[in-house]
């Protein structure tokens, strides 16, 4: 893990209780002393945090099983991830607590320098770094509550227990908080979004893509009206996103064909801030490594079982799979598939030693994952026709096929008698949903299932499986498959069942924050 300096209302927002007389007696870092423009400007790249969810989401979701291997999972960590389990360690770079205190420490960056901008007189000059302050303490905010909170729901989001919202510097060392609602944190949020989006300025850096840029604020902002269900704005703010013509949006993907097959190397092309589809690029410590062509940590792996007949080797509406099906293909191990997205890199600090950092590099927002939102908008609006241009632009874009997807093939094919529901020794593309929205009509399943189907084949890797597993109340199993590939259910996790919301850190709870109902 890497480790900085931080200031006192850093330390106080991880809930730290022990040690802080240490901190007393040092000048914290340069956050203090914020009188210029260059200063605040320079500050806002601590303002995302070091450390991701993607790790303990994708763990958690049913991307992963359990093969029988000679691997061995990262950590106890990893363990406690995949079986549904509280942490009950902080090892590493990417638990559940380094997640919440990068989050946080994040979360005191943008508000010290929004203090900042207010004690110099909210001039104007300085309106796109308040802007970007806000998007960043909304953004934080809202994979805070989504990872260890329940999902959001008109009917009990006002009594669920949402996060501390942070939006003040601190000055005291162990100040009280308490957990707001779901709700709550969700209205917080939502001002923060409002406030700061039209404050963004692209101009403000020589590379935007690794802050909020305007597109990666709209993206942003389609994705959070998703989860609110407010579909009208989901589409406004990816129209702006993707403009009138999506396909210089979306990601060529043809581009790979021309590349190795060397995993690195098309990782790495996949996240360059070259491509229009990138729109905000994060950098973390963290054990995205775990998802690329090494054996670490692949004890709970995406299985060639998972991938051949749930994801990225499934058949689907636009063929049955073949090595030549995808311009990008996943590549295959002896004990897992992975796509080339996430790249590896080691930062050394130590030649002589050899020793350093592992991190890595992960596409936060795409134009590829926005037009799914606005797909999946389209979906809850009953707007057939503009769903099926989106789903259809995906299936071009990205197989050979030169399948055109239809709504016809749509319902054709979700609809299918012999296309059962997925049961755990027989798994398909079809999960059994369970919103707490109504699903108006069979058409509306059919495009569901296309698009929760599409949504996982496209954001393997990057943690977001669960939360549509949250979304629409969809039951998941911990499989333990032999040699054999033969099946057998550890547990499962219904729809209501309180581990959807991952615990708090032992750290916090035991600083007097009330934890997660278990």
């Amino acid at each position: 893990m890497k480790i900085k300096l931080i200031s006192l209302f850093s330390l106080a927002l991880m809930f730290v209780v022990t040690a802080c007389d240490e901190y007393l007696d040092v000048m914290p870092d340069s956050r203090t002393e914020l009188d210029s423009d260059e200063k605040i400007t320079k500050l806002l790249a601590n303002a995302y945090p070091d450390n991701t969810f993607i790790f303990t989401t994708e763990m958690a979701s049913d991307n992963t099983d359990w093969k029988e291997n000679d691997y061995s999972s990262v950590n106890n960590v990893q363990d406690q991830q995949f079986a549904w389990e509280d942490a009950t360690e902080n090892t590493g770079s990417d638990s559940p607590e380094d997640f919440w205190e990068g989050s946080y420490n994040a979360i005191a960056t943008a508000n010290h320098v929004l203090r900042a901008i207010e004690e110099l007189g909210n001039p104007e000059r300085l309106d796109a770094q308040r802007g970007e302050a806000l998007l960043a303490r909304a953004y934080n905010h809202f994979y805070l509550v989504n990872v260890f909170a329940k999902h959001y729901s008109e009917q009990t989001s006002e009594t669920d227990l949402g996060i501390p919202y942070a939006d003040q510097p601190e000055t005291t060392v162990n100040p009280f908080y308490e957990r707001q609602s779901v709700a709550e944190t969700y209205r917080r949020i939502e001002k923060d979004l409002e406030e700061g989006l039209p404050l963004i300025d692209d101009n403000l850096y020589a590379v935007p893509k690794y802050h909020f840029n305007r597109k990666a604020a709209y993206a942003f902002a389609a994705r959070f009206y998703l989860f609110t269900r407010k579909y009208d704005k989901v589409i406004s703010a990816a129209n702006e996103v993707l403009g009138e013509k999506p396909t210089i949006m979306i990601r060529n993907m043809k581009e790979f064909q021309s590349l190795t097959s060397d995993f690195q190397l098309r990782a790495r092309h996949y996240v360059k801030t070259q491509h229009n589809a990138n729109l905000l690029i994060l950098t973390t410590y963290n054990y995205t490594y775990a998802f690329g062509n090494y054996n670490t940590g692949k004890k709970y792996a995406h299985t060639k079982t998972i991938a051949s007949n749930e994801t990225t080797q499934s058949a689907g509406p636009w063929g049955i799979y073949t090595g030549t099906l995808y311009y990008l293909p996943p590549s295959s191990y002896t004990q897992y598939i992975a796509s080339p997205k996430i790249p590896y890199y080691f930062e050394t600090t130590d030649p002589i030693a050899a020793t350093g950092y592992r991190h890595s590099i992960s596409v936060a927002f795409s134009a590829d994952e926005t037009l799914l939102c606005r797909a999946e908008a389209y979906i809850m609006k009953e707007d057939y026709a503009n769903a099926t241009n989106d789903l259809a632009l995906w299936v071009t874009s990205r197989t050979t096929t030169g399948v055109s997807l239809t709504r016809t093939l749509v319902n054709e094919y979700y609809s299918n008698p012999e296309l059962n529901y997925y049961i755990p020794a027989d798994p398909t593309v079809k999960k059994q949903l369970h919103p707490e929205f109504p699903i108006v009509s069979q058409e509306q399943e059919n495009f569901l299932q296309c698009l929760l189907h599409i949504r996982r084949i496209e954001t393997i890797h990057e943690g977001l499986r669960w939360f549509d597993v949250k979304r629409f109340g969809i039951v998941i199993y911990r499989r333990y498959l032999d040699v054999n590939e033969s099946v057998t259910v550890l547990d499962s996790l219904p729809v209501n069942d309180p581990r959807r919301a991952i615990q708090i850190p032992a750290t916090v709870i035991k600083a007097g924050l009330a934890p997660n109902p278990r």
